[in-house]
């Protein structure tokens, strides 16, 4: 029993730690959530809720857009009516606004409760968060398509942006539902997609999170697609015919937010528990991450890249920080290197040197230009390297280092003899050179 406990707290402490980065990268940014009317009205929405609230609590600015379809709709029963839809866009007459309105303003007041909540045994406890609601988005008529007068189903026309980073920084939530009003006073039924894909442009946000019905974004094994470009987005569109008109509207307004000013959109099934956590907390994530189109991409170097690389390296061989390559050898080794490229510039690079006997792997030339070296890219390469060795088998990765040994220590590496390089490295070792070797063991 005890050593099951202390596995368990081993564990526990493990995955803490592992969080803190994303903990730390993740504060003061500005998140737009978007859900469905039936993830309110499912019996585990208050978990949903609790996660919601550790996020605020960890210091990330939300903005949470709701659906309410399924509510809309068992209202319409009552008056014995439906909702019309033709060619995937819905009417809505003068009763099935009044619905909406109905429907939008007991979701809003439920969502605002369960956030109010505060119960010493509940996940909530200690939680004081306020929530804004309010007339953020203005919207136009969609108006007659193809003969269909579509009524007061609307579009998103302009997004109050001041208003709601003026709800942010006083700590609160904002709460937008599926409205839009116009300067006469009208009402519009919207898609929740679109007004959360409007908001996050609006805002410069730095993630759109969809939480959609079902199992996510799957490939035609059933399999969480893991990343993807908004262009493999519509390749998708193109060729699966059958989606749910909901999902096609998501993926619509994910491709168009990544395309004018969202970096990273991210695909979750909400039926998933802890699904937010899950993605934004753990490495692999839980659900689809859509990135906009790459200005700057880490890739396998190919041969055309030898000069730039030479040309980035040659400032550090010129100072002893890195040992001087021939143009020949680099040739020769150009499938161990990876490159970060920005505009057709190389302006990182590193190399990969695996031992399989000894399950060790070497990390060499890891370089970013002077210019941009304040935005992370360095990790960015090295994280990319410690994945590549674990896929490749490896057990730890080494380096050796002169100049920057402060630089590895912080990144988990501790210092050993010579002796612990595998046996082929070693032969190689330059004792004028006096290098320090620094390893880390890869979990």
């Amino acid at each position: 029993m005890a050593k099951t406990k202390n596995r368990q707290t081993e564990q526990f402490v493990d995955w803490f730690r592992s969080s803190s980065p994303y903990i730390h990268a993740h504060r003061g940014r500005t998140f737009v959530i978007v859900f469905g009317g039936e993830a309110v009205a499912d019996s585990n929405f208050s978990n949903l809720i609790h996660d919601i609230a550790l996020l605020h609590g960890l210091g990330i600015k939300l903005v949470l857009v709701h659906g309410a379809r399924p509510q809309i709709e068992e209202r319409l029963r009552l008056r014995q009516a439906e909702m019309q839809y033709i060619d995937g866009l819905r009417v809505t007459d003068d009763t099935a606004l009044a619905c909406v309105k109905e429907a939008a303003g007991m979701v809003r007041v439920e969502i605002e409760a369960l956030l109010s909540m505060g119960l010493s045994n509940s996940p909530m406890a200690g939680a004081r968060i306020r929530v804004s609601s309010g007339n953020f988005v203005a919207a136009r008529p969609l108006g007659i398509h193809n003969g269909t007068d579509y009524g007061h189903t609307g579009r998103v026309r302009r997004v109050d942006a001041s208003a709601i980073h003026g709800v942010l920084e006083t700590g609160s939530i904002a709460l937008v539902p599926p409205l839009g009003y116009s300067p006469t006073g009208e009402v519009f039924n919207l898609s929740a997609s679109d007004v959360g894909s409007s908001i996050a442009v609006a805002l410069g946000a730095d993630k759109l999170i969809y939480l959609l019905e079902g199992k996510g974004l799957t490939d035609s094994r059933g399999r969480i697609l893991p990343q993807l470009l908004p262009r493999d987005l519509e390749a998708i569109l193109k060729r699966r015919s059958k989606m749910p008109e909901d999902l096609v509207q998501t993926l619509h307004s994910t491709v168009n937010a990544c395309r004018i000013g969202v970096d990273r959109a991210h695909l979750l099934s909400r039926s998933v528990d802890g699904v937010l956590l899950q993605e934004l907390f753990t490495r692999d994530g839980a659900g689809t991450l859509v990135s906009a189109e790459p200005y700057e991409v880490t890739r396998t170097a190919e041969i055309d890249d030898v000069g730039g690389i030479l040309e980035l390296l040659a400032p550090m061989e010129e100072s002893g920080v890195l040992v001087r390559r021939s143009r020949e050898l680099l040739e020769t080794e150009i499938d161990r290197f990876t490159v970060m490229e920005r505009d057709g510039t190389i302006i990182g690079c590193v190399a990969l040197y695996c031992y399989d006997k000894e399950q060790m792997a070497e990390l060499a030339c890891i370089t970013v230009h002077p210019d941009y070296r304040d935005g992370g890219r360095g990790d960015a390469l090295f994280h990319a390297m410690e994945k590549q060795a674990r896929a490749n088998g490896m057990n730890k990765i080494f380096v050796l280092t002169t100049q920057t040994a402060h630089w590895f220590r912080e990144r988990g590496f501790h210092s050993l003899p010579v002796k612990s390089m595998p046996i082929k490295r070693r032969e190689l070792y330059n004792y004028q050179r006096n290098s320090k070797v620094f390893v880390k063991t890869l979990s």
